[in-house]
């Protein structure tokens, strides 16, 4: 299953993990995808509830191009391909030939920690 993780973590955080995570690999392990946002608006204001519903309908029918989409989900073309837009440069989604959209993770595992680390 190829699945994608997306935290909410402080900076600290944020640059430990990406060390460690350029630390495997460059020893050659297999790293996870991740996402990482500073706080649960960001993370709330890039993935809505519109865009993850977006997400599953390409998952279910990749092949689709921007107005299909839109037609498909009975919603307005520009607002999608703003979603479309924003989903792309995230990494969630993928543009294949001729505009034909695609969905590269089966998962998408969203932490969110609702204490600070002591």
């Amino acid at each position: 299953m190829n699945r994608i993780e997306i935290s909410v973590l402080s900076p600290q955080a944020a640059l430990q993990t990406f060390a460690s995570t350029w630390q495997q690999a460059e020893a050659g392990e297999d790293t996870r995808p991740r996402l990482a946002f500073g706080s649960l608006r960001e993370l709330f204001s890039a993935i809505t509830e519109k865009r993850l519903e977006l997400l599953r309908h390409v998952a279910s029918q990749e092949g689709l191009n921007v107005r299909q989409l839109a037609q498909s989900l009975g919603r307005d073309y520009k607002n999608v391909h703003g979603d479309v837009t924003e989903l792309v440069e995230l990494g969630l989604l993928e543009r294949g030939n001729d505009g034909v959209l695609l969905a590269p993770y089966d998962e998408i595992l969203i932490h969110a920690g609702i204490r600070d680390a002591a």
